[in-house]
């Protein structure tokens, strides 16, 4: 089987690169600042093996920029954002460029989300914005049902290819992060047609308990995961920074891959990292799957 690489996380490679400490706009600060970082993340993860550039447009929301009084740039800092991947594609001489479309409200918190018609409403316009610019949109770490579907609903008005990436729970990857058994997702991709799904931004072994769940339903499948010990209570009150997450110890370039090989027996075709993974283990996941 052929494997998609995917690159890794750029809000943690961003926060280990600049000197600045992390705020609760994580990427979107440092790339207002130092925009030449996030393509250098870009280039070093292209240089690793990636396939796929993910753009630094997860955390560029109205919810998130008003509270920080830069709602008035979220077209350019989606421009930017897309635009740097684009510039370290070509530099690299090959690739595919994902939109990131993040969690409206906070991460790992699919309460905190608008229903669904509304949230499709929001990312309708991330999707016109991006759409010139990227290869397929990518939506990112959905951890419940209606708040996974109302941003593939968003963004299948783009014209361009989805892939979904849902968040489990890191006790138990059987569950969403909201509790709601992961199979919960299969009719919305019924209805929606996804040309991907994922499970991200979770602990390897959560990841490692859902994909066995979803690979039956015959839609191709992905992975990346987290170096992290776990979404603290905390953290996901929202409004908080990365700050208050902690890195596991262990999380080697090569039991990361130990991990993906796994995913790939399993049916997963898409294979990336998620915070924590840095070009190193993408090098490392490069060198297995070659």
């Amino acid at each position: 089987m052929s494997i998609t690489i995917l690159d890794g996380g750029m809000g943690q490679e961003l926060i280990k690169r600049s000197s600045d400490p992390p705020t609760p706009l994580w990427s979107t600060r440092v790339m207002i600042d130092y925009p030449h970082l996030v393509r250098a993340v870009h280039d070093d993860f292209f240089a690793a093996g990636a396939d796929v550039a993910t753009a630094n447009t997860y955390a560029i929301l109205h919810d998130r920029l008003q509270k920080h009084g830069l709602d008035h740039r979220f077209r350019e800092l989606h421009e930017t954002g897309c635009n740097l991947a684009n510039e370290a594609r070509d530099a690299h001489g090959g690739g595919r460029v994902a939109g990131s479309l993040g969690p409206i409200g906070w991460s790992y918190r699919a309460d905190m989300a608008p229903p669904p018609d509304e949230a499709a409403g929001i990312y309708a316009e991330i999707v016109a914005i991006q759409a010139p610019l990227v290869d397929l949109f990518l939506c990112e770490t959905m951890s419940g049902v209606d708040q996974a579907q109302g941003a593939v609903m968003g963004a299948k008005t783009g014209g361009k290819p989805v892939w979904l990436a849902i968040s489990v729970s890191d006790e138990d990857g059987t569950n969403f992060r909201s509790g709601e058994p992961v199979t919960d997702i299969l009719p919305v991709v019924d209805a929606l047609a996804p040309e991907a799904l994922l499970v991200n931004c979770s602990t390897p072994e959560a990841v490692s308990q859902a994909l066995p769940l979803l690979a039956p339903h015959g839609i191709p499948l992905g992975a990346y995961a987290n170096g992290f010990t776990g979404i603290s209570g905390a953290f996901a009150k929202g409004t908080t920074s990365v700050d208050l997450l902690t890195s596991r110890q262990d999380f080697t370039p090569a039991l990361y891959a130990d991990f993906a090989e796994q995913w790939a027996e399993m049916g997963a075709e898409i294979i990336g990292g998620c915070c924590e993974v840095g070009p190193a283990h993408i090098a490392e996941l490069k060198r297995r799957f070659t």
